[in-house]
């Protein structure tokens, strides 16, 4: 008679086949628990053994954070509804992580009272952030296109403002203009191309600190005027004054670039020619307009 027990470790090894094409389809312990009627912590662990567990039952690393973020403000002192307010999760999740820690002492109403006053200043100073961001969006979009007219008064309004400008006791009538900001070099490029000035007469160069990362600020000012690094004239470099606390160390700095026109006379007279033309017009509406 043939014996057709089947042996535990069979029994085993096909639970844990089972068990395995579940771990990798994505199941949790508590589903593969359930699926197969297993349950033994120990037996389960022992089915899954070397797989790794799907990625949506990992614990959020996130969640880890708050919590010992929660735990720290509540050794600070914060209460339940405060750290609510800090983290931005619920106060259930807050009393979960953090009851186990003394209760903090109740402060005294002054603090209390300047704990209020900053959480009313930082909400009002939110809403207020939103409202410049608001005027500033609306503002934008009222602008709409600009007509060629529009673009051209508005370059000899720029130029007038930043560029250099010719003296009675020194004749340099040429366009020659700097500044720090890349918008406005890109309008002010923008607004020569109008006027039909060609790339090879223009020339550029970087004025920056000694000091600052002289290669990473050309590098940024030949991407902004769309011509290779090679383009540029040698760096002004601007000598540092010990007595002179500057500000502008940071990353973001990268000094400013100068934008030359060669054979330029005729186009400054143009432009100032147009801007007294501005002038004049504005004072015209200005007089019209009295009562």
């Amino acid at each position: 008679m043939t014996n057709t027990t089947t042996s535990p470790h069979a029994d085993f090894e096909h639970l844990r086949q089972q068990a395995v094409a579940l771990r990798r389809q994505g199941f949790s312990l508590r589903e593969i628990s359930d699926a197969l009627g297993v349950r033994s912590k120990d037996v389960l662990s022992r089915l899954v053994r070397g797989e790794p567990p799907a990625e949506r039952t990992r614990r959020h690393r996130t969640k880890d954070d708050l919590r010992e973020r929660a735990r720290e403000l509540r050794r600070q002192g914060m209460t339940y509804d405060e750290i609510k307010a800090e983290l931005g999760c619920s106060k259930s999740s807050v009393s979960l992580w953090v009851r186990d820690l003394p209760k903090p002492e109740r402060r005294p109403a002054s603090e209390q009272a300047k704990l209020a006053a900053r959480k009313r200043w930082e909400h009002e100073r939110e809403r207020r952030e939103e409202d410049r961001r608001h005027s500033k969006q609306t503002a934008r979009q009222a602008v709409g296109d600009l007509s060629e007219r529009e673009l051209f008064l508005t370059g000899v309004v720029l130029y007038w403002a930043e560029g250099a400008k010719d003296k009675a006791y020194a004749r340099r009538e040429r366009i020659h203009f700097v500044n720090s900001d890349p918008n406005v070099i890109r309008l002010f490029l923008r607004w020569l191309a109008l006027l039909g000035v060609s790339p090879d007469r223009l020339r550029f160069r970087v004025s920056i600190h000694e000091s600052a990362d002289v290669g990473s600020a050309e590098r940024f000012w030949a991407n902004v005027a769309g011509v290779d690094v090679s383009a540029l004239q040698k760096a002004n470099l601007k000598r540092h004054n010990p007595k002179t606390v500057r500000k502008n160390t940071d990353d973001a700095y990268r000094g400013c670039l100068l934008v030359y026109v060669t054979r330029s006379a005729e186009l400054y007279r143009r432009t100032e020619g147009a801007w007294y033309g501005i002038v004049g017009a504005a004072s015209a509406t200005d007089h019209k307009n009295r009562t």
